[in-house]
C-alpha cells in the first residue's frame, strides 16, 4: 500500500472515529445517566414517572428535530448542519447539570435532545454519501459495534460518578465528550454532500418528499424494522434501572455492569452483522436477527409470566434480543436510505423520527409499568419483537423486487 493510500485509509478512519462519536450522543446521553434514576427522583422530589419523563421527552425532541434537520444536511450540507447542533447539545447539557427541578431537567434534556439528534441523521447521510448502499451496511455495522462501547461503558462509569460525585457529574461528562465531538468533526470532517438538493426545505417539498417515502412498502418496511428494533433497546433502558435497583436491590455501580453485559449481546451482533453481511446480505441478516430478537423476548416474557424474578431471568433473555438487534439495525438503516442519493438526509430523518417517537411511547408504558417486577420490560420485548418479524415478512420480502421501478423514480433528479 503507497503512503499516499495509507494516508487517506488514516483520514477515513479518523472521520468514521468521530462520526460514530456524534452518533452515539444519543445512547450516551441515555445510558450514562441511567444509575443515577433514583437518585434525581430522591434530589429533585419527583416520583418515577416523573424521572423517566427525563427519558421520554429526549426520546421526543430527538424524534421531531430529526425531521428538520435531514433535509437541512440535503440543502446546506452536512458539516455545518453538525457544527450548530453540537453548539446546541453542549448549551443544553451545562442546563442540565445546573437543574434545580424536574421540570428544568425535563426542559433542559429535550433541548438536549434537538442537539444530539443531528448526529445519527447527518451521520448516516454522511456514511451513505461516502461509501454507497452496498458498502454502508459494512460501514454502519461497525459504527454500530463501536458505538455499543458507549452504552457498554456508560452505565458502569455513570454508576461511579453517581457514588462517588452525584447525579450532575453524568452531564459534566456529557459535556466533555460533546466538546471532544465538536473539535473532531470541525477539524476532520469535509463537506461530503455532493449533491445539494437546493429544493430540500421547501416546505411543498418537504411533504411531497416524506409522503413519498411513507408510501414506499420497502422503505418502510426497513424502517419498521429499525423502529421495533430500537423499541425493544429502549424497553430495557427504560425500565431496567427501576427493575433491578428499585426490586432487585443491585447498587448503581452494579447495576452499570449488568448493563454492560447486555451490550455485549448487541456488539455480538453488529460484529456479526459487519462481518457476515457481504457474503449473506441485507435481508438474509434481517430474517436471522430477527428470529433471535423472537427467542429473546419470548423466553423472557415467559419468564416474567411464570413469576421468574431474578437477574438471569432478565438478562439472558435480553442479551438474546440484542443479538438479534445487532444484526437487524444496522442492514434495516442501510436498506433504508441505501436506494436514496438524492434524499439520503430526509430518508434518515423520517427514519429517526418513526424510530424515537415509537421508541417514547414503549419507554413511557414501561416506566408506568415498572412496579410490575418485569413483567412491563419483557412484555415489551416480545411485543416489538414480534412486530419487527411481521414487518420482515409482510412488507420487505414480498417487496424488494416491486418497489425497485419505483425507488428509480425517486431519484429522479429532474423530478419536481
Amino acid at each position: 500500500m503507497s503512503t499516499a493510500s495509507q494516508h487517506q485509509r488514516a483520514e477515513q478512519l479518523s472521520v468514521i472515529a468521530f462520526l460514530t462519536m456524534v452518533v452515539a450522543l444519543g445512547p450516551i446521553s441515555t445510558d450514562l445517566y441511567l444509575p443515577s434514576l433514583p437518585s434525581i427522583g430522591i434530589d429533585l422530589a419527583t416520583d418515577t414517572s416523573g424521572v423517566q419523563l427525563t427519558l421520554s421527552v429526549f426520546l421526543i425532541g430527538f424524534a421531531v428535530s430529526q425531521l428538520i434537520y435531514g433535509p437541512l444536511s440535503d440543502r446546506y450540507g452536512r458539516r455545518p448542519v453538525l457544527l450548530v447542533a453540537l453548539l446546541i447539545y453542549l448549551a443544553a447539557t451545562v442546563a442540565c447539570g445546573l437543574a434545580e427541578s424536574i421540570e428544568w431537567l425535563i426542559g433542559a434534556r429535550f433541548v438536549q435532545a434537538l442537539g444530539a439528534c443531528a448526529g445519527p441523521v447527518v451521520g448516516r447521510a454522511v456514511v451513505r454519501d461516502v461509501f454507497g448502499r452496498d458498502r454502508s451496511a459494512r460501514v454502519l455495522s461497525y459504527m454500530a459495534l463501536a458505538m455499543a462501547l458507549a452504552p457498554a461503558i456508560g452505565p458502569i462509569i455513570g454508576g461511579y460518578l453517581e457514588t462517588g460525585f452525584g447525579w450532575r457529574a453524568n452531564f459534566v461528562a456529557l459535556g466533555i465528550f460533546g466538546v471532544i465531538s465538536l473539535a473532531g468533526i470541525w477539524a476532520l470532517l469535509p463537506e461530503t454532500n455532493n449533491q445539494l438538493n437546493l429544493s430540500a426545505t421547501q416546505p411543498g417539498k418537504l411533504i411531497t418528499n416524506y409522503l413519498l417515502l411513507a408510501r414506499n412498502p420497502l422503505y418502510m418496511g426497513y424502517v419498521l424494522l429499525s423502529t421495533f428494533s430500537y423499541a425493544g433497546i429502549f424497553s430495557f433502558i427504560s425500565g431496567s434501572a427501576f427493575v433491578l435497583i428499585n426490586t432487585m436491590g443491585l447498587s448503581p455501580s452494579d447495576y452499570g455492569l449488568c448493563f454492560a453485559a447486555v451490550v455485549i449481546g448487541y456488539m455480538i451482533g453488529t460484529f456479526a452483522s459487519g462481518r457476515f453481511t457481504r457474503t449473506l446480505g441485507i435481508n438474509r441478516m434481517i430474517f436471522i436477527g430477527t428470529l433471535f430478537k423472537c427467542a429473546g423476548g419470548i423466553s423472557g416474557l415467559v419468564l416474567a409470566l411464570c413469576g421468574q424474578l431474578s437477574i438471569a431471568s432478565i438478562l439472558i433473555p435480553t442479551i438474546v434480543f440484542l443479538i438479534g438487534t445487532g444484526l437487524t439495525m444496522p442492514n434495516a438503516m442501510a436498506g433504508a436510505i441505501g436506494p436514496f442519493p438524492q434524499m439520503a438526509g430526509t430518508a434518515s430523518a423520517f427514519m429517526g423520527f418513526t424510530q424515537m417517537t415509537v421508541a417514547a411511547a414503549v419507554g413511557i408504558a414501561v416506566g408506568h409499568n415498572s412496579n410490575d417486577g418485569s413483567l412491563g420490560m419483557m412484555a415489551a420485548l416480545a411485543l416489538v419483537a414480534i412486530a419487527a418479524f411481521l414487518s420482515f415478512l409482510l412488507l420487505v420480502l414480498p417487496r424488494t423486487k416491486e418497489t425497485a421501478g419505483r425507488i428509480e423514480a425517486l431519484n429522479d433528479p429532474g423530478r419536481s
